[in-house]
């Protein structure tokens, strides 16, 4: 097959997400908050906006445990006082 383009075809450039790359979770760490997050998620009809907390906890966990880069929570949607955070993933 023939990497050429075809004419008027237009060239397909990627672009990298807004925040990077983030390491997956090997190893389970928030595997109990993502679950929970994904229950919540199923048992309300996928309105995400009834599992706000569950959403902040695994945030949480993910970057106490270095998944993620650690963002204020404004830049993540929450308000300071919203969704109190559960504490770790033990």
């Amino acid at each position: 097959m023939s990497t050429a383009m075809t004419f008027g075809q237009k060239q397909f450039i990627p672009t990298p997400p807004d925040k990077g790359s983030f390491p997956l979770d090997h190893e389970g760490i928030c595997k109990k908050s993502m679950i929970r997050y994904m229950n919540c998620i199923f048992d309300n009809n996928s309105n995400n906006s009834m599992c706000r907390s569950e959403a902040k906890d695994y945030l949480a966990c993910r970057m106490e445990h270095n998944l993620m880069a650690k963002e204020d929570w404004s830049k993540l949607g929450f308000n300071e006082g919203e969704g109190q955070v559960k504490g770790s993933n033990k």
